[in-house]
């Protein structure tokens, strides 16, 4: 096994990877299989980076996730009448509501914090 740096040993992994993902956790190939989703992992977080989601939808989704209807949303972020600004983007995000909409809905700052 080697660091992937290219393109062909990226895809050779994989294919290494699939014949070795049904193996026993701690069996020389479980071994194998762990070190081999280490090294696919480094490859893909630094030539197929995922930026994080747009503010707006992933305060959608959380709220899709979790049931919640926008009168809900209004007792996180702390405005009634702001709800459907923010979630037309007709108003940005505040740092309180920032913070509130990470401690209890749980969504990443990165998430929140960037450019919409």
């Amino acid at each position: 096994m080697k660091v992937i740096k290219t393109e062909k040993d990226y895809l050779a992994a994989l294919k290494q990877l699939d014949e070795l993902f049904d193996a026993e956790e701690n069996s020389s190939d479980g071994e194998k299989a762990e070190l081999l989703m280490i090294l696919i992992e480094d490859y893909e977080e630094r030539n197929y980076p995922v930026d994080p989601p747009d503010p707006i939808e992933a305060i959608k989704f959380r709220m899709e996730q979790s049931g919640m209807k926008n009168k809900d949303l209004a007792q996180v972020i702390g405005y009634k009448s702001r709800v459907s600004e923010i979630l037309t983007k007709k108003r940005k995000l505040t740092l309180k509501m920032i913070r509130n909409l990470h401690d209890k809905m749980n969504i990443p700052y990165e998430s929140l914090m960037t450019e919409y």
